[in-house]
């Protein structure tokens, strides 16, 4: 669709959506309205987002000079920004509203994985000073290096919708950040060989009703039938596709925030604005994953 019918979609989508969470508890008790209204605030982040415009300032920026006639009310890139980061709570309770609209987390499959967040190169690690108290050295098995960051975990849908991510020291193990973002699930949850473990795997059974299977390793005898162990390497790509749009569309591995409060809205916004491109697919009856052409020129 056209640029300005996107804006109007999402700006639509996202002020019902806020309504519904406003209706019975306002979420500002006291005090003077923003100029900007929430809902256009949101809009203009998922919008920008799908733009390629990483930053806040980008944002502000690119609405400033080209959509000021449908947000008069915009004002200083400042008070867009802290308003912006003030809505880190709402983006995440939106895109769980989204989500469970999606039908993601009664899903019966879904898919684990992470992926590396590098604030800087291990070289300049002791002369890096943001995130000192919660980054640590971590690999990248990808470019085959060692990092000082952090490390995210995703947890999607078997149609490829976010239902839980959260992002740890680069050093924690996968497979106990794993109970960050499990929290709505059930059923069978597919994994790589990193969250080989029999012990979680009996927790998981007994306590969170998940039976988590992974591809096992080369040493390791393989029961199950064949077919379906084909079937597990097949369906558990899909996550990679979604880290490949998280990575590559909305830059989630890139650090752009100073302290904890910018990253967690940083991060909320993202994960908010993928989950609105598979619900407007959805809407639209394209394939949920195909954001290439959701915007026309």
């Amino acid at each position: 669709m056209p640029i300005d019918e996107f804006i109007i979609a999402v700006f639509c989508c996202i002020d019902t959506l806020v309504r519904e969470l406003t209706a019975a508890r306002p979420l500002r008790q006291r005090g003077f309205a923003p100029h900007l209204s929430d809902s256009e605030v949101l809009t203009m982040e998922i919008v920008g987002e799908f733009l390629g415009l990483d930053t806040d300032k980008q944002i502000w920026r690119y609405f400033r000079q080209h959509w000021s006639a449908w947000f008069p009310r915009l004002g200083a890139r400042s008070t867009f920004v802290r308003h912006a980061a003030n809505l880190w709570a709402v983006k995440q309770r939106l895109h769980g509203q989204l989500a469970q609209r999606l039908g993601a987390y009664t899903a019966t499959i879904h898919i684990v994985d992470g992926f590396p967040m590098p604030i800087c190169h291990l070289a300049r690690a002791k002369r890096g000073t943001m995130f000192r108290d919660v980054a640590a050295v971590g690999y990248c098995a990808t470019k085959k290096e060692y990092y000082w960051g952090l490390h995210g975990h995703v947890v999607i849908s078997r149609t490829g919708v976010i239902t839980g991510l959260t992002a740890t020291a680069a050093n924690v193990d996968e497979r106990v950040a794993l109970f960050e973002v499990i929290e709505d699930i059930q059923g069978l949850l597919i994994g790589d060989k990193g969250y080989i473990s029999k012990l979680l795997h009996d927790d998981l059974i007994q306590y969170k009703s998940i039976d988590l299977q992974t591809s096992l390793r080369a040493n390791m005898a393989e029961t199950r039938d064949p077919h379906w162990v084909r079937q597990l390497v097949t369906t558990r790509r899909l996550v990679e596709t979604v880290i490949g749009q998280l990575t590559d569309r909305f830059h989630i591995q890139q650090v752009r925030a100073r302290d904890l409060w910018h990253l967690t809205s940083r991060i909320s916004r993202k994960i908010l604005a993928h989950t609105m491109g598979v619900f407007l697919n959805t809407m639209l009856g394209r394939e949920p994953l195909q954001f290439d052409g959701l915007i026309t020129d």
